[in-house]
């Protein structure tokens, strides 16, 4: 891969699954599309799944999670070279994330609500068959509670104080386009009607197609997108004919402090049951994790924020809380087991995948300021298919690009890139991911090795404007 999206393919891994719209059910297991092998400043085209990306299980690396969306809007996989940003290796990564699906087509979206319907027949029917054998005996009896009927006293930073305050401010999305429709989650970010998700959740409808959000209260509005970002697998649209006043952005956490064993509320449309509030905790942070184009065509990575909460498809791009209620992610991708039966998702196994609000929030500015996300890049090829520890920079010719941040800190073909300031990289999707937390212009420290000596420089970020697929 290259942080110019540069180098050979990576290899093929299982891509995260976006949380949009349920999936049609059974489905066919998606395939992870083949992240290209450019690095993480260009975006390297990658082979489509052939359905589209479902609230699916995100493998880390080397195994790679899936997207949450159900519905339309494609997960990448794990594989070589970020989309958008560009990839670090020449090979795929194996095993990687799928983006949390949005919905996929209507089909997507009725097999959700046919297995929905088929449990809810199968307890209706039991129900009446126990009602009917009870009232054989003419016999009634009514139960009450001889507890205190005094209202519940919660706690500020309890589940349903947290739930009830965020609700009416997350949205359920339905997008509709030419080839496929799919449904996800986005959540208020500002007055202005402005509503953040994931791209892989609006895809379906960005070129010409519908755009509908939903609140809580069941006032439906249309909407537009204002921009998009597949390397980061972030889009804003922005509401039609709706007032400040009726709008209240939920609150922006600090990713950036956020630790392993903190609480998060997850909040979405599994399978299109909006309004849905599961609780876990934060399980580990920085986890490398394939991001999609909406596509399938290309893949790219993030470093994402590992939940235990609950995320099915149709949870993509919904909110990700911690205990004082504020944003610290949008869920984005889930690591799923699959089955032996070849359908494409099995849903949440207690592997979920979030992007960091901080780099959520620098993108969504940019798109709301300029319509085009801005990937900050240090100028190499990576090699995927090196097994070692670290990201290899490639030995061919124009590994490192002339004139770029590498070049002028001294970094060669053949360099083994170890550390980014204080962060250990252990992989190239590792690398992609971590420099995609800076800005263009920021000043990083890299540790790498040559011919068995560790040297450091620092480089200053150099950057990439807009998605080859935008």
């Amino acid at each position: 891969m290259s942080t110019e999206n540069e180098g050979g393919p990576l290899p093929s891994a299982t891509p995260p699954q976006p949380f949009s719209a349920p999936a049609p059910l059974p489905a066919q297991a998606a395939t992870p599309p083949t992240p290209h092998p450019y690095g993480p400043d260009e975006p390297q085209p990658a082979p489509a799944p052939e359905t589209a990306p479902q609230t699916a299980p995100l493998p880390p690396v080397p195994a790679l999670p899936a997207y949450a969306a159900s519905g339309g809007g494609g997960g990448g996989g794990w594989g070589a070279g970020g989309s958008g940003g560009g990839g670090w290796g020449d090979s795929p990564v194996p095993g990687a994330p799928v983006p949390a699906p949005k919905k996929r087509g209507n089909g997507g979206l009725v097999a959700a609500v046919l297995v929905a319907a088929l449990v809810a027949g199968g307890v209706g029917g039991g129900i009446g068959y126990w009602a009917s054998n009870k009232n054989d005996s003419g016999i009634s009896t009514t139960i009450t509670s001889s507890g205190n009927s005094k209202d519940l006293s919660r706690a500020a930073d309890s589940v349903a104080t947290i739930a009830k305050k965020a609700l009416p401010s997350v949205v359920t999305i339905e997008a509709t386009g030419s080839q496929e429709s799919g449904t996800g989650t986005g959540f208020v970010y500002d007055k202005q009607g402005h509503i953040l998700t994931n791209n892989h959740v609006v895809a379906p409808a960005a070129n010409g197609g519908k755009l509908t959000a939903t609140f809580s209260n069941g006032k439906k509005y249309t909407a537009e997108v204002v921009g998009r970002a597949s390397g980061y697998d972030v889009a804003v649209i922005k509401l039609t004919g709706v007032s400040a006043s009726q709008l209240a952005p939920l609150a922006l956490g600090n990713s950036d402090t956020t630790a392993v064993g903190d609480a998060t509320v997850a909040i979405g449309a599994p399978f299109g049951l909006s309004g849905t509030v599961t609780t876990g905790i934060v399980s580990a942070m920085h986890r490398p994790v394939a991001s999609s184009d909406g596509t399938g065509s290309s893949s790219s990575y993030m470093s994402a924020i590992q939940t235990d909460a609950s995320i099915n498809p149709g949870n993509s791009g919904g909110p990700l809380l911690n205990a004082n209620g504020a944003v610290i992610g949008i869920d984005s991708a889930i690591q799923s087991t699959g089955s032996s039966s070849g359908t494409s998702q099995s849903g949440s196994i207690g592997l979920g995948f979030a992007i960091p609000i901080n780099q959520a929030k620098r993108v969504a500015d940019e798109l709301i300021s300029t319509g085009k996300p801005v990937y900050p890049v240090i100028g190499v090829s990576v090699d995927s298919s090196y097994t070692g520890q670290g990201a290899k920079i490639t030995t061919s010719s124009g590994a490192v690009t002339s004139g770029g941040p590498a070049d002028k800190a001294g970094l060669k073909g053949g360099d083994i890139i170890t550390k980014l300031n204080d962060t250990v990289i252990d992989s190239s999707p590792t690398l992609i991911g971590e420099i995609w937390q800076y800005n263009p212009g920021d000043k990083v420290k890299v540790t790498y090795t040559r011919g068995g000596k560790s040297s450091t420089a620092t480089l200053t970020l150099g950057q990439r404007v807009g998605d080859s697929t935008n």
